[in-house]
């Protein structure tokens, strides 16, 4: 897909931003860090990046995310283009927990911000971040050390994250669903059915499909090429297609939605949970938490 070059980020918005924002001290920061020393502290070698990732321009990024200017500019960014206010966007997520999670899994976790939300609302849970950019996760990483926050942060691929089955009371995505295509997107909800418990909850947390189908204008304003193929779909109807009940979405300003999900109680076939001593370096063999299950 060609990368469009008369976007209005690109006209009008990015210059008003970067006015705003303190690129002298952005500079010092990135200055600050071997980048590819510490990422590839995350960087795993069974780790395939997919192209639809890899081959496209995010935000007006060359390259898109997989590289250490994305990650110093993106938090900078995003709190001047989600209104009212990031944290009051992302707040909407954490309030829409329903469950009392143990285990928590944050795709596309990026540079953490909603993944140190969650593990300050739940500061008992497990938190674990995941996302396709080692240096995303080296700027997550930075984030959750300087707030006092310990969590485990993965470098995985969202679509297959190579954790067991039924290990999660919670699995949450935020602004991750626009910037992948629609089969994509039915992927991370399959996967995401796959590792919770029965009785978990799925949250993805994305800009308002209605409101996007509504108002055209609005997927030009950013360099998202997956935009139109979001807008254009259901991620209500994506969750039915995975096997999630008691599906629904909730406005956030309008302009962002928050679509849950609960995976089905089990009538037989129930394992249960026995406690397993915490092991960051072998995930994928902790137990379940909350709801008594054991993969």
């Amino acid at each position: 897909m060609a990368v469009r070059q008369d976007t209005i980020w690109e006209r009008f918005l990015s210059p008003v931003v970067r006015l705003l924002i303190d690129e002298d001290g952005l500079r010092r920061y990135a200055d600050s860090i071997d980048w590819e020393k510490e990422s590839d502290r995350y960087r795993r070698d069974d780790v395939i990046i997919p192209s639809y990732y890899s081959n496209q321009n995010f935000h007006g990024i060359a390259g898109g995310y997989l590289n250490s200017d994305a990650a110093v500019t993106y938090d900078p960014i995003t709190q001047y283009v989600l209104p009212p206010n990031e944290s009051i966007v992302r707040q909407a997520l954490v309030d829409a927990v329903q469950v009392k999670p143990r285990r928590i899994l944050d795709l596309g976790c990026g540079t953490g911000s909603t993944t140190l939300m969650l593990k300050q609302a739940f500061p008992d849970a497990e938190v674990i971040g995941l996302d396709l950019s080692p240096y995303m996760l080296v700027r997550a990483e930075d984030k959750a050390r300087n707030a006092g926050l310990e969590i485990v942060w993965r470098h995985g691929n969202a679509e297959k994250t190579g954790l067991r089955d039924a290990t999660f009371d919670l699995v949450t995505a935020s602004l991750l669903f626009h910037e992948t295509p629609d089969a994509v997107s039915l992927a991370i909800l399959r996967e995401s059915f796959r590792l919770l418990v029965t009785g978990g909850q799925v949250l993805i947390l994305d800009g308002n499909q209605k409101t996007l189908r509504q108002l055209e204008w609005l997927n030009d304003v950013f360099e998202e090429p997956y935009i139109r193929e979001y807008a254009a779909s259901s991620t209500e109807a994506n969750m039915g297609a995975a096997g999630f009940e008691a599906v629904r979405s909730q406005d956030v300003w309008w302009i962002n939605q928050v679509t849950s999900g609960i995976k089905p109680i089990a009538t037989e076939n129930v394992r249960h949970y026995t406690p397993t001593s915490v092991d960051n370096n072998d995930l994928e063999g902790l137990g379940s938490p909350a709801f008594g299950i054991m993969a």
